[in-house]
């Protein structure tokens, strides 16, 4: 049946959605650099119309880095120190860096300790914690590599109290271990349906292997694995002064910075923290090509990704990030240039090339759409050649190097970058002046060795080529790509996976399959005994529960309501030939054009019973596993041309899934998947009681219906446009 939820109502929720959290499990050593008086470097302005004038290259800006002052402690504490008094504020951070370990069958227990670490001490429970912080206004968070904090000068005594117990006595309570349980099991059901994610697992996989830290990918099981003993032998194991920095920036003085120290974290016990040892891993011999199915999808995610042998302070990471930045590390890039702007295939397309102290790695990626994944892939090699064969023209450098030196520069507007940088040199050996002379050995990168650096680390012919995307439309366009003619395929986690080799019954059609469902929810002659239908649904996600309530009236009208906290938010209404929306603050819109078909396929109380008199096209594209049941696949055009793919269940004729288009966040065209289960019988009629929907919001969402009423009547002053 219809679904319950729509888009423009969607749309609304943007303001109430929260972002997921993410990290780079390797952490980063790109830091931008911080001026000590918190201005950014004056750089040369061009004069006449340069547009004429290609830029001409200057004298790199001074840089005056503030100096960060260091001493050690007696139980092997670094303690670094950052003056600032523009404010009366100061930021403390304990950093941990202690070595990736290997987490195995419970992957995820190392950062979840993490998220335990500030729940709870010996002395305080995690309500008592987050109380006294907002008392002072400060905050505080915890994570993998230790605990950070930042409060007014004049509260230092107290937050330090409450960081040092946090670091010192964490207790781990179980309730709050189960309550992270389930923040990552919601995490991971987002990532099931984002292909970019599915992306960036496999990708760790193919990279490093599963038997390095970087290849390791959390799943349920692994999660449900977690015990608060590996989270507790890893923080009794790793979390040692001796290895640790306390990294101090603001309003503070060195005296007072290690008065502070000592009285806080003096106590702290040192310990033998062990070093793991792990093999490089290396880059494919010949490329390969690899392949995750997502059922249904209209867009393919394309990667092409190798681990390199960068390390953070050599030689070549300057020059190295200018070649990248050249090939696709800003807007007017290369690859986005030939991707976006020349063919029109993506949003965006762009590559990475990051330095790490065990191994880095580089990426290409874009989103495109099924029927060019191939192409794309043949531009993007061009362009990775390309940046190997053709030396670069002395103007195309000289703009990337304005470029990264005006995002250098602008970054030195945040003065805790000084801070960061202090960091990197003491963790990484960098030269003292390393981030001074930044900018500086950046200008006296040649044409020269930015071909050296890309014959050294772009590598097509040693590549993974990753794609997660639709089998049946785009898999076997890529057997050109790889060295040996095949193509390797995974599941969601990176295990390799045979595709599903059920055939299609003899006689079977798309028109058999929609008949096959009409009569498994009720039948064609109970849908049409349906006059009108109120539902009222709840949607839960990370914050307050929305409630959705629509009418249908005939078959051809429809309102919809969504409301939070007895606050309307969004609020549509079709009366069989206008729509209008009204949104919070009383702004109304028509709707037309695609919108404005929606509502009348929304309208309808089955819409799949309108199919063939409403001329919608239907092709049965084979049979494809979902949650582990096998379903016919079939394509659905509308009459207006927009597509779906809808998934029906072998054994029950149930419709278990769609996926189509719809226009995300920014505007740009996303995936969304909207799954139903929990089929319940109302007057004679099954209808999905349960509905989740993935993709198109930066969290997934899942709607319960609380009631449904048939054949009550409904006023047509419902149905009234204001």
């Amino acid at each position: 049946m219809n679904k319950i939820t729509f888009f423009s109502i969607l749309a609304a929720l943007f303001l109430f959605a929260c972002t997921p959290k993410t990290g780079d499990k390797m952490g980063s050593t790109q830091t931008a650099p911080t001026s000590a008086k918190g201005k950014s470097p004056k750089i040369p302005m061009p004069t006449g119309d340069v547009r004429k004038t290609a830029p001409k290259p200057g004298d790199a800006p001074t840089i005056q880095i503030g100096k960060a002052e260091s001493f050690k402690m007696d139980n092997g504490l670094t303690v670094i120190v950052v003056e600032n008094h523009k404010l009366p504020t100061v930021s403390y951070r304990i950093f941990v860096d202690s070595d990736p370990v290997l987490e195995k069958d419970a992957i995820g227990y190392v950062e979840m300790m993490g998220d335990l670490l500030a729940k709870g001490t010996k002395t305080r429970t995690k309500a008592q914690i987050d109380e006294e912080v907002d008392f002072i206004g400060a905050s505080m968070s915890s994570s993998a590599n230790g605990v950070s904090g930042r409060c007014l000068s004049k509260h230092s005594d107290k937050l330090l109290t409450l960081m040092s117990d946090v670091l010192l006595n964490p207790v781990f309570p179980e309730a709050e271990l189960e309550k992270s349980r389930q923040r990552q099991a919601s995490g991971l059901a987002q990532s099931k349906n984002s292909a970019d994610a599915i992306s960036a697992n496999v990708a760790s996989v193919l990279r490093y292997g599963k038997s390095h830290p970087y290849g390791e990918v959390m799943t349920e099981a692994t999660l449900n694995k977690i015990s608060l003993d590996q989270i507790k032998t890893h923080y009794t194991t790793f979390f040692k002064p001796n290895i640790s920095y306390l990294v101090i920036l603001g309003d503070i003085t060195k005296v007072k910075a290690e008065k502070y120290a000592k009285e806080y974290f003096g106590k702290w016990q040192q310990g033998e923290a062990p070093k793991m040892n792990y093999g490089i891993p290396r880059p494919p011999e010949k490329t390969q090509v690899s392949f995750v199915h997502k059922p249904g999808a209209v867009q393919s995610v394309v990667s092409i990704t190798y681990p390199v042998e960068l390390q953070p302070g050599q030689p070549d990471v300057i020059r190295a990030r200018l070649m990248n930045t050249i090939l696709g590390g800003y807007f007017n890039s290369r690859v986005n240039a030939n991707l976006r702007e020349g063919h029109g295939w993506t949003y965006g397309a762009g590559t990475a090339l990051t330095e790490d102290e065990l191994v880095g790695y580089f990426n290409a990626s874009a989103s495109v759409r099924n029927a060019v994944t191939d192409s794309s892939i043949i531009e993007f090699i061009k362009e990775l050649n390309r940046m190997r064969t053709e030396k670069v023209a002395a103007t195309e450098l000289q703009v990337v190097k304005n470029v990264m030196t005006g995002q250098f520069s602008q970054s030195l507007e945040q003065p805790g970058t000084v801070a960061n940088f202090a960091l990197n040199i003491a963790r990484f050996g960098l030269p003292a002046d390393y981030y001074e002379k930044y900018l500086e050995n950046l200008q006296q990168v040649n044409a020269d060795e930015v071909m050296s650096m890309a014959k050294k680390f772009i590598r097509p012919d040693r590549a993974n080529i990753l794609v997660v995307g639709n089998n049946e439309e785009v898999a076997d366009r890529l057997k050109q790509f790889s060295a040996d003619g095949k193509v390797n395929f995974y599941d969601a986690y990176g295990d390799p996976v045979k595709m599903n080799s059920a055939t299609l019954p003899a006689g079977m059609t798309a028109e058999k399959v929609i008949e096959d469902y009409l009569n498994a929810i009720g039948g064609s002659v109970k849908i049409m005994a349906i006059k009108d239908l109120q539902m009222t649904s709840s949607i839960k996600m990370r914050g307050p529960e929305l409630l959705v309530k629509t009418w249908q009236k005939g078959g051809t009208k429809l309102a919809t309501e969504m409301s939070m906290n007895g606050q309307t938010i969004s609020k549509r209404v079709y009366d069989g030939s206008k729509a209008m929306e009204s949104g919070m603050g009383g702004a109304t819109r028509a709707l037309e054009g695609e919108e404005l078909e929606d509502l009348k396929e929304q309208a309808a109380f089955c819409k799949e019973a309108g199919y063939k008199a409403g001329g919608y096209k239907l092709t049965l594209t084979g049979i494809e596993e979902i949650d582990g049941k096998n379903a016919y696949v079939i394509q659905i055009v509308r009459a207006d041309g927009k597509k779906s793919t809808d998934y029906y269940d072998i054994k029950t004729s149930l419709k278990v899934r769609e996926v189509s288009l719809q226009p995300g966040q920014t505007g740009e065209m996303v995936e969304m998947t909207t799954d139903y289960s929990d089929y319940k019988e109302t007057s004679g009629v099954l209808f999905p009681n349960i509905i989740s929907i993935a993709g198109i919001m930066p969290v997934p969402m899942k709607g319960s219906v609380t009631q449904i009423k048939a054949n009550e009547g409904i006023d047509d002053a419902v149905f009234k446009l204001q």
